[in-house]
């Protein structure tokens, strides 16, 4: 009987694919030297027009090496140089260290909330309670969300990562919101200026000297003076300081630039002939400052505690919210808005309390999409409960017709009667003399039909489909598709177990435990988790409320 080891398996090899299996030589490329494919060498003899054979190697007389190398600085590497040591002209631009951009600054910790404006949901409740129709309350929420001015922005400051609060302040002037008081500050020097202050220009000595030329800042034109004067410096640096202090210093004056008009000259000489001041107003005393920056220090020292005070929330109006002055905070607001356009979950809720606040109800159809509606679906049982005629023809007709709407429940159920046609007939046309009288029109146009009036039947239908919707036996959505409420599902029993306390002696006692429910152990479910169960996906149904039960144990279950 022969062994494992006589049979000479190999199970790795066998277990291996196809090309796997065949043997390897040793070197495949053994014969073959390198050189095949160039031609020998020649002599060269040094005739007109001939030209020198060149190795792979870079070795042959004279010839040089393309790529940069020994010998080839001649031809190649003044040219091109050599890839590997910086020799292209200017040096090599991939070894530059390049400046990156700084990172955006973090966005400040508040919390954004969108608030539907109070009227335009009172004017949806309204519109709402007289259609009756079922509406999805996403959907609204994305229409408001769609339009800056059906909306507004609470901001609400939070705690840091080091424990302090972020900080939150607001313009009273024109209730803007800032999260730095410098910036705020200077908002209010720039845009309500005359609200404090007067500037008064006074004549005075122009300056001496003979000026040619002068620097004028080429990104804002203004004109900054002969950089030999003894004012430039300063001008310069408040140049950059109001309008262009996000940019480096030597950048800016990098884009300064000498102009030799003289017209320009003749201009800044004309303005330095001019002294401004700054008159304060809404002071008890009579005050003129020199300078900008006393203004500044004046305005810190008495305005700006009354005018630009620290709160902790405040709300902006939506059009207004998407140009403040703010960048941190109009890139928060822009984000999280971006973010709700996917799900507005925190403005539906709102607006079902808004909606709640009007009485309008909340249900969910197919245990996913919230509906908000006059009434909530109610099951209503004709069989068991007397209605009359019109009612049951109406329930029977929505519940036998799949996509029934209201046009099509009023045709059915109360047809228009048909109108015989009215024929129009052409009057011929008299002619008549110059002088008569005036023509007659040439024909009589017909008359538009009025819209026909609803029928005393109509009216019927029309009224018990009023009742039957605010009632919550007939559902109306947005499409104009009808349902009725379906009978709620049968809830399954909980069987509770039983428990008894056995003593070693022959007696047994039995202790009962009453729990009390107070309306603090009562937890209200919110709105939007109010869920319906339904028999099938055309259908939404309501679930019955479920009341507080008093549970005890006696030998058992209390029920």
């Amino acid at each position: 009987m022969s062994t494992v080891s006589e049979l000479d398996l190999n199970l790795d090899n066998l277990f291996q694919p196809a090309w796997a299996q065949e043997k390897t030589e040793s070197n495949k490329f053994a014969k073959f030297t390198g050189n095949e494919g160039v031609k020998p060498e020649r002599s060269f003899s040094g005739k007109p027009g001939e030209r020198r054979a060149t190795r792979r190697d870079g070795a042959s007389g004279g010839g040089g090496d393309r790529r940069g190398g020994p010998g080839g600085a001649s031809r190649g590497g003044s040219k091109f140089g050599d890839r590997q040591g910086g020799g292209f002209r200017g040096g090599d631009r991939r070894d530059e260290p390049r400046e990156r951009p700084a990172p955006p600054a973090p966005l400040p910790q508040l919390s954004v909330a969108f608030i539907p404006e109070e009227r335009g949901v009172e004017q949806l409740a309204r519109q709402i309670k007289v259609t009756g129709r079922a509406y999805p309350l996403f959907q609204i929420a994305l229409l408001i969300l769609q339009k800056a001015e059906r909306y507004s922005v609470q901001l609400t400051a939070k705690k840091k990562a080091d424990g302090t609060m972020e900080k939150l302040f607001s313009c009273a002037l024109d209730e803007s919101p800032w999260t730095n008081e410098d910036e705020a500050v200077a908002h209010v020097l720039k845009n309500h200026f005359a609200t404090f202050y007067q500037a008064e220009r006074t004549a005075t000595e122009p300056p001496k000297g003979v000026y040619t030329f002068v620097a004028q800042c080429g990104l804002s034109g203004e004109i900054l003076g002969p950089p030999n004067h003894h004012d430039y410096q300063n001008q310069l640096r408040k140049l950059h300081t109001e309008k262009f202090s996000r940019m480096p210093f030597d950048m800016f004056k990098a884009r300064v630039k000498i102009v030799k008009d003289e017209a320009v000259v003749k201009k800044w000489i004309e303005d330095q002939s001019f002294k401004t001041q700054y008159n304060c107003l809404n002071v008890p005393e009579p005050l003129t400052l020199a300078t900008l920056e006393e203004v500044e220090k004046h305005f810190r020292a008495t305005h700006k505690d009354s005018i630009i005070k620290p709160v902790e929330t405040i709300i902006v109006a939506g059009l207004p919210s998407r140009s403040l002055r703010d960048n941190g905070l109009q890139r928060l607001i822009r984000q999280e808005w971006e973010q709700q356009k996917f799900f507005p979950l925190p403005i539906a809720t709102k607006l079902s309390q808004q909606f709640a606040h009007y009485g309008l109800q909340f249900f969910k159809v197919n245990k996913t999409v919230t509906h908000v509606s006059v009434a909530r679906p109610t099951f209503l049982d004709i069989e068991s409960t007397p209605v009359s005629e019109n009612i049951k023809r109406i329930i029977e007709y929505i519940n036998g017709n799949a996509k029934c709407t209201r046009k099509k429940l009023i045709e059915a159920l109360a047809p228009t009667p048909k109108v015989a046609k009215v024929v129009v007939t052409e009057i011929p046309v008299t002619p008549v003399a110059e002088g008569e009288g005036a023509s007659a029109p040439a024909s009589a146009a017909p008359a538009k039909p009025a819209a026909p009036e609803a029928t005393p039947e109509q009216t019927a239908v029309i009224v018990d489909l009023h009742w039957l919707i605010h009632q919550g036996a007939v559902l109306e959505f947005a499409d104009g598709r009808m349902e009725t409420a379906k009978k709620p599902l049968p809830k399954p029993v909980k069987q509770e177990k039983k428990v008894a306390a056995v003593k070693p002696a022959a007696e047994t006692e039995v202790t009962a435990s009453i729990e009390t429910v107070t309306p603090e152990t009562l937890v209200a479910e919110p709105v939007t988790q109010i869920e319906s169960p339904v028999e099938n996906t055309a259908a939404p149904a309501v679930e019955t409320p479920v009341q507080p039960e008093v549970s005890g144990t006696t030998e058992g279950s209390v029920a």
